[in-house]
């Protein structure tokens, strides 16, 4: 089937609209398209075994035995209707359109009735019998011939994702969410399946694809369509997990119209109901939402992190509380396949992230382990940089971040990094924030460059040398060191310190605290350049008032902090000896993982303070990826002359303007 009849039975099944215009938004055609397009497909699917089915229905009518085994057995599929009702007969009878209808929904297996409940069929029908519009909708589709002998399963799915696209483009306000751009998902599937051409191309080859935000399946259905396209005859099993209950329903509509198990697609939360997590997969691939706080699920993510460790899928660490991206990925991590001895096995990874997981997050924090959790394991094999206003939803700069565990030999140990922002071409019309998109130049470039990059960055006459960087894992961790400097104090009795230390709770608690700051008031004036001589003067003061000099080391600790001042020339501190660290001082430096860091603070630091120290107690390690920063290209700002002139000539066009407005 070529593409002209997709787009022609598409085209009837959206014809649709022209009864729904007045009665029904724009934005939501697609709530009666899509489920009246499943039901008559499953309706053509089921036809040539409709009277086994019957006959079995029957059969078992009556008897204490649950009868979907043999039901399923009788209709060929995983899925029947034990109903005599077809779409036609229902359109025959408009008085009893809607009550014949519910009937015949009602009659179809558990699996299909879920994805229609999914899609709020029962309410579309309410509303379209109340606008007298629903037997007319019915008597389109009953003319659609879906018919697995003209439409096969693989062009269904042509035609149903066509369907999806429309309702995506009428809906964009809310597209995004759940519904990548189709050119996204090719460049994005290329990248993850590209390397394994040639091991796709063996007879008889079996591969899973896994997408735990599957939204639409319109990642799974390019996945399936990719290694398809290479190998005919390759095995394609997909799986997914949703959790919009309408886009669950179209992703498991679309493999019931394909011929897939649909019970392969599960419905919930990926993080708190994982429903695939003992399996393994061959490839793995998301666009999950970006930015979304994962605080719903927040009890039972902590939980397996503190509980279940490494048998856990958040071992690494949790990132902050809005924005669960990285949980989706350590979830993914979490089903790959093992690598066995003859390194066969294994498996790849895409997903879409926006910048924020490259930096967020100090050494030390969730995100920051994460990162050093995946390089640290040689995981993460490429990061390509998308252009920006390529989504419907957001116009942010997007990123691909592809990993394995079965790296080749020139990728161990090493990270890939890609500029592709140039690679794009403007829409005639933008749909919400997408504003551009990848055309077919574009997908293969950045695609051959991706085959490529090791060469292209280490060879300067590469065409795309500028593109690809290459960095080994270790390049992206750093030494998070706390530079410590000396307290250093004089010590006075001024108005300000006096104020200070009569308000300090160790002095209020004492029972002669009026007369005690009232014997140090006597010294008003005075300083002293060391802590020991102005404690000498402090104590002989309240001694001579006739009181005790309080003793405890919260008291001395009051005094000290209250009667000393901050001084570059003052008296080092010293606890036991060693010098105190100064915290308004405290200072933090990033060194490079490998670097010796009491060698950066001689060459870095002491040039400019050469009392500070290195606090090692508190050093940590931090992962990032400044993906912008490696790519950064400087331009030298213009020339002051060529700025002047400018102005001097728009001035002089506002001025013409002025005068002729004047005239």
């Amino acid at each position: 089937m070529n593409s002209s009849k997709h787009t022609e039975l598409a085209n009837h099944a959206w014809s649709v609209a022209d009864l729904l215009r007045g009665d029904y938004k724009q934005s939501d055609y697609g709530k009666v398209i899509l489920p009246f397009t499943v039901l008559r497909r499953l309706e053509c699917v089921l036809e040539p075994t409709r009277e086994q089915v019957a006959e079995t229905a029957a059969e078992y009518e009556g008897q204490d035995i649950d009868p979907d085994y043999w039901l399923r057995k009788a209709s060929g599929h995983s899925f029947y209707n034990r109903s005599d009702l077809t779409l036609k007969k229902i359109a025959g009878d408009p008085q009893n359109a809607a009550e014949n209808l519910h009937i015949y929904v009602g009659a179809f297996s558990e699996n299909a009735r879920e994805v229609l409940d999914k899609y709020e069929f029962s309410q579309q029908i309410k509303r379209l019998a109340t606008a007298d519009l629903l037997y007319q909708v019915i008597g389109k589709f009953t003319d659609l011939d879906l018919h697995p002998d003209v439409v096969p399963n693989h062009n269904m799915g042509y035609i149903f994702e066509e369907l999806i696209r429309r309702f995506a483009e009428q809906s964009n306000e809310t597209a995004g969410e759940h519904f990548t751009p189709r050119e996204v998902i090719k460049l994005m599937v290329n990248l993850l399946i590209a390397p394994d051409g040639d091991a796709l191309q063996v007879p008889g080859v079996v591969r899973t694809v896994m997408d735990p935000a599957c939204g639409t399946g319109g990642m799974l259905s390019a996945a399936e369509e990719h290694i398809r396209s290479l190998n005919p005859d390759a095995t394609v099993e997909v799986y997914g997990q949703e959790l919009n209950p309408e886009s669950w329903a179209i992703c498991r509509s679309d493999l019931m119209i394909k011929g897939q198990d649909p019970e392969h697609i599960a419905f919930g939360n990926s993080f708190s109901d994982p429903a695939h997590r003992r399996e393994r997969f061959d490839y793995l691939l998301a666009n999950p939402p970006f930015g979304v706080e994962w605080k719903k699920v927040k009890d039972e993510v902590e939980y397996e992190h503190k509980h279940m460790g490494e048998a856990g899928r958040f071992a690494a660490g949790l990132p902050r509380i809005n924005d669960g991206s990285l949980l989706f990925l350590q979830h993914m991590i979490s089903m790959m396949k093992p690598v066995d001895v003859k390194g066969g096995g294994g498996s790849r990874i895409a997903i879409v992230f926006n910048g924020s997981p490259l930096f967020t997050g100090a050494a030390g924090s969730g995100e920051s382990e994460i990162r050093r959790w995946i390089l640290e394991n040689d995981w993460l094999e490429a990061i390509v940089a998308l252009p920006d206003q390529l989504f419907y939803n957001t116009g942010i700069s997007t990123y691909f971040w592809i990993l394995t565990n079965r790296k080749s030999p020139d990728h161990k140990g090493k990270v890939v990094l890609l500029d592709a922002r140039d690679q794009f071409q403007k829409m005639r019309k933008s749909l919400g924030d997408k504003r551009k998109e990848l055309g077919k130049q574009h997908i293969a470039t950045v695609t051959r460059l991706y085959a490529e990059a090791i060469q292209a960055a280490a060879d300067p006459n590469h065409e795309l040398h500028a593109k690809a960087k290459v960095f080994d894992n270790a390049a992206f961790g750093y030494q998070r060191i706390t530079v410590e400097r000396p307290l250093k104090l004089r010590f006075e009795v001024t108005e300000e310190t006096l104020t200070a230390l009569a308000t300090a709770k160790p002095v209020q608690k004492l029972a002669d605290a009026e007369p005690f700051v009232a014997a140090i008031r006597t010294l008003l004036g005075a300083s002293w350049s060391k802590k020991s001589d102005a404690l000498v003067a402090l104590k002989d003061a309240v001694v001579a008032a006739g009181l005790l000099w309080p003793t405890g080391a919260p008291f001395a600790k009051a005094v000290r902090d209250t009667i000393g001042v901050r001084d570059p020339g003052g008296e080092v501190q010293k606890i036991k000896g060693e010098p105190e660290p100064d915290t308004e001082l405290r200072d933090y430096e990033n060194v490079p993982l490998g670097d010796d860091v009491e060698d950066y603070l001689k060459r870095e630091v002491h040039p400019h303070v050469p009392d500070a120290w290195i606090d090692h107690t508190k050093t940590k390690i931090g992962y990032e990826i400044p993906f912008t920063r490696h790519f950064y290209e400087y331009v030298p700002p213009r020339p002051l002359a060529e700025i002047d002139a400018e102005l001097k000539a728009v001035e002089a066009e506002i001025q013409s303007l002025l005068t002729e407005a004047m005239q």
